[in-house]
């Protein structure tokens, strides 16, 4: 009997032995830099002339490894290969396929250190955030196995006499996974495990920052037994095969994760009807935030300035849930702004293998974009704290960066900016820190602290599709709050919850007249 669904238990790396045998991970994996990884198309692997190199970002003329650059060419034959497989996989039984994941997951968990450290290297996460990410990817490999078991089970239907009635989940057909570089391995691996488990097939185009670690998740796929064609690999800039795949006619949906721009072009792209094609396309994309945390006079505010500090500067606030709008009604602005200046400063800054609390941002172009918004945040608020980039520290490092007296239409409460950079706002009232909230064109993430029951039950107006109380706006676990937001923050596709799989596969109603 399959047991209940257990999200992957986080380390600790207060513990001695926990963070030596971490340490020896780093090592191991430093010995792999430099390795080539080529295409993987039909199971058999690809090499070809233009190379993309990856890397370290904590030391950027420190090379992660390198993969072969797909072309159109090499595009055109993923889309074959998974066109092919699709024709046994979608007839696999669920059960079988969902055996795949849990293997796979079994495997992860086995190599969790060895994983973890190549987030660290490629994605500059520090250990608690590339522990996190592995054991989020083991997460949704263990849950949405369990769902497609669910969903090949008998479903609930009104009877009648005299007819036997079906409903069965089918798979759509070739998918196209274009996942993010900020979370490398856990969405990554998500999108990819729920297309494949709903029995389609799929061309994986991972990030063309982070494409070593989504080369070690098909060793991973290739050990659990999913059969050759079923996943194709195939690293590629988006300028050059992106539209290719979005606009072949072979593809029946995309899964997407990323940048409101590119998400807006894909859906448009889909959209258009081109020859040979016989469906709809089907887009689910999650396109990021500008998420606030509203603190309330009636809030714990040590609790409330905690909370601000890990949403916004976790991970160098290159995430899509971070926080970057504190909005704090005036009667406690002053104090809320002081205890967050003060707990910013113990932040330590540093190359990510030695688990500083804020490691490098992504690249030398994210860091350039977080720049130009400090200084467009210099002209529109008041400087509190940090400002600079660290550019003389070999690699793309950029001091967490707090603005206070914001405007909220102001550039930097507006835009999604992907990097440490905080924006305080100052609300008359509890009325107005929620006007100000839901005054964007997102609605990913938000968190409220207050403690009066009457503002928090208001507060469910905050239109955001994932809203906590008194607690950060990061850190969703799967199973437990299923991830997606409104507007032009995406589809609302909720990830690691139990609609997450109906968008990969089609409801086909069989009746029999007795």
């Amino acid at each position: 009997m399959m047991k209940e669904f257990v999200n992957e238990p986080l380390q600790n790396f207060k513990d001695q032995v926990v963070a030596e045998n971490f340490k020896q991970a780093l090592a191991v994996v430093e010995r792999q830099f430099g390795k080539y990884y080529p295409l993987i198309i039909d199971g058999r692997e690809v090499k070809t002339e233009e190379e993309i190199v990856s890397f370290n970002p904590s030391s950027n003329e420190q090379v992660v490894g390198y993969t072969a650059k797909a072309a159109t060419k090499e595009a055109q034959l993923a889309l074959d290969s998974a066109e092919k497989a699709f024709v046994h996989w979608s007839k696999v039984r669920a059960e079988a396929r969902a055996n795949c994941l849990f293997k796979a997951a079994a495997i992860m968990r086995s190599r969790k250190n060895e994983l973890s450290a190549w987030l660290v290297y490629e994605a500059g996460k520090n250990w608690a955030e590339a522990d996190a990410d592995t054991a989020e990817a083991i997460d949704f490999l263990e849950f949405y196995g369990r769902e497609m078991c669910r969903l090949a089970g008998p479903q609930p239907l009104t009877r009648i006499a005299g007819e036997n009635n079906e409903l069965i989940y089918i798979p759509l057909g070739v998918g196209v996974i274009i996942p993010p570089w900020n979370f490398p391995l856990a969405i990554m691996a998500g999108m990819t495990a729920a297309a494949i488990v709903a029995g389609n097939t799929v061309v994986l185009k991972p990030a063309s920052n982070t494409p070593v670690v989504a080369a070690k998740f098909m060793e991973i796929l290739h050990q659990a037994g999913v059969p050759e064609g079923v996943v194709n690999y195939l690293p590629g800039s988006g300028g050059s095969i992106g539209d290719f795949l979005v606009s072949s006619p072979k593809t029946r949906f995309i899964n997407f994760t990323g940048s409101k721009e590119v998400g807006l072009r894909i859906n448009e792209l889909a959209a258009k009807v081109v020859p040979g094609q016989k469906a709809i396309k089907r887009v689910v994309a999650e396109m990021g935030g500008k998420d606030a945390i509203i603190v309330d006079s009636s809030a714990d505010l040590e609790l409330a300035a905690n909370n601000i500090v890990a949403s916004a500067f976790g991970f160098q606030g290159q995430k899509c849930s971070a926080c970057s709008r504190a909005i704090v009604v005036e009667d406690v602005y002053d104090r809320v702004v002081d205890l967050v200046i003060q707990k910013t400063k113990d932040l330590t800054i540093g190359p990510a293998k030695d688990n500083c609390n804020l490691g490098p941002v992504i690249d030398n172009n994210s860091l350039q974009r977080i720049k130009s918004y400090i200084e467009t945040g210099k002209k529109e608020g008041t400087l509190l704290l940090g400002g600079e980039t660290m550019e003389n520290m070999g690699g793309y490092f950029v001091q967490p960066t707090i603005f206070g007296d914001v405007s909220p239409n102001a550039v930097i409460a507006q835009e999604e900016i992907f990097g440490p950079v905080l924006a305080f706002i100052k609300a008359g009232d509890f009325d107005q820190a929620l006007e100000i909230a839901n005054n964007t064109e997102y609605g990913l993430t938000g968190s409220v602290f207050a403690t009066d029951r009457v503002k928090i039950e208001k507060a469910r107006d905050f239109h955001v599709g994932n809203l906590y109380f008194n607690r950060k706006c990061t850190g969703a676990l799967v199973g437990v709050h299923p991830f997606g937001g409104f507007n032009m923050s995406g589809t609302d596709s909720k990830a690691g919850g139990r609609d997450y799989l109906l968008l990969f596969t089609q409801a086909k109603l069989i009746s029999e007249k007795f």
